[in-house]
């Protein structure tokens, strides 16, 4: 191994290619690698050696690792940073990197390559990782020499935190990474990306015209990401409005717990319209809001409803539906600016706005109430419902505890129950591709500087990243996997009973649907990880399992047999 001098600046003498991007690594304050080597990345293995303040953080598989670095990401309010490896290992992380990127999660993925000097030969491991990589990511390239390696390593970082945000590729060659190199890393830029809006005088006046009662606030994953929940609930408050989530959401980025919150909207246009109709406008704040999944006949903006945006992507404004007016800023330094003007603006009808959020207070109150009423009347049926196992887990989580939600089965049931101050408590799979939320759940303890998370998970999903438990035992992480377990994919039985014309829907069969014969022994499974477990098939055992588990300070796994939905 080499050593390398250090100049009075910090940065490395003549030293390696991977000394150099661990150098860089530090300069931005990473303090993860997510990844699992192979020999195209053992330069920068053998370089951790001489760093202290970077942390390797082994998955086991690739899916895993790109998830953890995801969960990190989201928590942590900054790019996660992760290397896999080759062709492969890039090709077994893609469908947690569709992910990331449908999240607009800020990533900087790296992979070794294959030794530049012999790729001639078509070497085992070799591929075009660029072009692989490429349709998942805002951009990917390949660093040709050491000395590259500052310019693109921190234009990765800087490109993956801009509107939109998300995840970029870098390949790295085995050779480059071996390369020697006295470059000069230089220092992090500093880039102010709070942007206020334009037209904010005329956005307010137009807000401020729209009838008390009559106007919508759409509060997207933008928010969570611009930390603006505060400036949202200012802004419904000072409007009476009613503050919905997006359709299908990464996070829930506004207080369950304020009175104006009225949960998410839902996923087929048809219901979303029907939503909407009682307004004459929707405020939308961050893009992609409105994700529909199964197709229905017409829009999800009912006609009539006008459409209002903010956002810090302007592709995002206009993009799907007509808007007499939208604007381009960060949201949170867009809405402090706002707030004053519509303040100015709705000054003289403040008591219709109150009495308007009274209403949507009392509505919303008497949903969640009825819905807990039910949960209640039905705790000693013989196979716990969905609804039940809903409720009695996030009474047990509380409201200061992180949420990753992969469990499709109870997710709009878990999100009913949510009643918290922290905007930040509650994650869900946005991208739609299984294998998310165990990994992911890892990776937000690590943002969290190593605290409690709660990973709900169908059980279909946990069969994608179980790898993720070996990873939290080995951490020593404070993670509760709770298995909602129905022994099926219930969520595509649902969708197939929707399709009148299907024959399944006719006499109940449903092909590769069933997870039976065997059955898997999530149990076992998790012990096999060195993980505590536990199954539950009574209501009343629900709770005292998860409380259990939280109160562990190390992992485990609570597997709740559930009802059909």
């Amino acid at each position: 191994m080499q050593v390398s001098s250090v100049d009075a600046a910090g940065n490395g003498g003549t030293r390696r290619g991977a000394a150099v991007l661990l150098e860089i690594l530090r300069s931005e304050g990473v303090e993860y690698i997510f990844g699992n080597p192979g020999t195209t990345e053992l330069p920068l293995m053998d370089a951790l050696l001489e760093v202290q303040d970077v942390r390797y953080i082994l998955g086991l598989q690739e899916a895993s690792v790109v998830a953890m670095a995801d969960g990190y990401a989201q928590a942590a309010r900054k790019p996660g940073f992760l290397n896999l490896h080759t062709a492969g290992g890039l090709g077994h992380g893609m469908g947690n990197l569709l992910n990331a990127s449908v999240s607009q999660t800020p990533l900087v993925v790296t992979a070794g390559q294959q030794d530049s000097r012999h790729t001639i030969s078509d070497p085992l491991l070799f591929g075009d990782l660029v072009q692989i990589a490429r349709p998942a990511v805002k951009w990917a390239q390949e660093v040709a020499h050491a000395d590259q390696l500052p310019v693109l390593m921190r234009r990765a970082f800087h490109d993956s935190m801009a509107a939109p945000t998300g995840p970029v590729f870098l390949s790295l060659p085995m050779d480059v990474m071996e390369e020697m190199s006295s470059v000069d890393i230089g220092t992090p830029s500093v880039i102010n990306r709070n942007a206020v809006a334009g037209g904010l005088d005329q956005l307010a006046e137009t807000l401020a015209a729209i009838s008390p009662g009559r106007l919508a606030i759409i509060a997207g994953d933008e928010v969570y990401a611009s930390d603006a929940a505060a400036e949202v609930a200012a802004a419904a408050e000072c409007l009476g409005a009613p503050v919905y989530g997006s359709s299908w959401p990464s996070r829930v980025p506004f207080p369950t717990a304020h009175p104006l919150w009225c949960g998410n909207l839902p996923t087929q246009a048809t219901a979303i319209a029907e939503r909407l109709s009682d307004y004459d406008a929707i405020f939308a704040l961050g893009g992609k809001s409105l994700i529909t999944i199964l197709y229905t006949e017409g829009p999800a903006v009912p006609p009539g409803c006008a459409v209002y945006q903010m956002s810090s992507d302007v592709k995002d404004l206009g993009r799907t539906f007509y808007t007499p007016l939208s604007v381009v800023g960060d949201i949170k330094a867009s809405l402090s600016a706002l707030l004053p003007l519509l303040q100015a603006a709705t000054a003289g009808r403040q008591a219709a706005y109150a009495a308007n959020a009274a209403t949507v207070a009392q509505q919303r109150r008497t949903l969640r109430a009825e819905a807990i009423q039910e949960a209640q009347s039905r705790q000693n049926e013989a196979v716990i419902p969905p609804r039940v196992a809903a409720w009695e887990a996030v009474r047990a989580i509380g409201p200061d505890v992180a949420i990753v939600d992969e469990a499709i089965a109870t997710s709009s049931d878990v999100r009913l129950f949510l009643e918290s101050s922290w905007s930040g408590q509650y994650s869900f799979l946005r991208g739609g591709a299984l294998g998310w939320g165990m990994p992911a759940a890892v990776g937000a303890s690590l943002g969290l500087g190593r605290d409690r998370v709660v990973s709900l998970v169908g059980d279909g999903a946990a069969l994608y990243s179980p790898q993720a438990l070996w990873t939290a035992a080995h951490e020593k992480l404070p993670v509760t996997f709770v298995v909602m377990n129905n022994r099926e994919y219930n969520v595509l039985k649902n969708f197939m009973r929707q399709q009148k014309d299907y024959i399944s829907a006719r006499d109940g069969t449903y092909p590769a649907m069933d997870i039976v014969d065997p059955t898997i022994d999530y149990q076992a499974m998790a012990r096999s990880m060195g993980v505590p477990s536990c199954q539950v098939t009574r209501a009343a055992d629900i709770a005292p399992a998860i409380e259990a588990s939280l109160a562990s300070g190390g992992p485990s796994l609570v597997e709740i047999m559930i009802a059909a939905g």
